[in-house]
């Protein structure tokens, strides 16, 4: 598995704006991502001692932030939760995430999490910057923008499009395009799951749709 991945800060080295362009998984790279981080950059989050790093390890991939949340709910408190998903998030799904989700997201409000959910269904960030963009200067879009993303289709997302994905490198991605056209979800898990295990898939997955 961990063959067929790269970190996506290398993705944004060797593309540059030309993928950023295209994204439609925020740039967090500046946000370890739980499904992907290694031990190591997880022992360095605050508040992360080596049972949690641990369990984290052992629970992922992580359906969603609320699966992660309630993994460290039991053992931290509401403040240091907040500290710890300023330098570790799973990146939310902006059409499916519920106000509970969004609320998850360090420094989103009641009515902000009312905005994001407003504008849906989103069909690409451009889209989320625009709208967000009405209420907040582009440098706080740029912060909530790596909390998030929007479903990729699995028919129609560009190369560029796939690279944004956390953990996804060249060679997943021409697998991603071999096997299309997709007509269901079954078949991305059939034909991704020649190349990487169960997990890996259930990882990629939730970064997907079919249209």
């Amino acid at each position: 598995m961990k063959a067929f991945s790269n970190t996506l800060t290398a993705v944004l080295a060797s593309g540059g704006l030309y993928i950023a362009a295209h994204a439609q998984v925020g740039n967090n790279t500046a946000v370890l991502n739980p499904d992907i981080a290694d031990e190591t950059a997880l022992g360095g989050v605050p508040h992360l001692d080596h049972a949690l790093v641990a369990a984290i390890v052992e629970q992922r991939p992580f359906s969603d932030m609320l699966a992660l949340d309630a993994l460290l709910r039991p053992s931290l408190g509401e403040a240091e939760r907040k500290e710890v998903y300023g330098k570790l998030f799973l990146p939310i799904n902006l059409n499916s995430a519920s106000e509970t989700e969004i609320l998850l997201i360090p420094g989103m409000s009641n009515r902000m999490a009312h905005e994001f959910e407003e504008y849906r269904p989103y069909t690409s960030l451009t889209q989320f910057r625009r709208e967000i963009g009405k209420y907040v200067d582009a440098e706080e879009v740029a912060r909530l923008e790596q909390y998030v993303f929007v479903p990729l289709d699995l028919n129609s997302a560009t190369r560029e499009d796939f690279l944004t994905i956390p953990g996804a490198g060249e060679r997943m991605v021409r697998e991603f395009l071999e096997y299309r056209p997709y007509t269901s979800m079954e078949q991305f898990r059939r034909e991704i799951g020649k190349y990487v295990d169960e997990d890996e898939v259930a990882r990629l997955e939730r970064y997907m749709t079919i249209r």
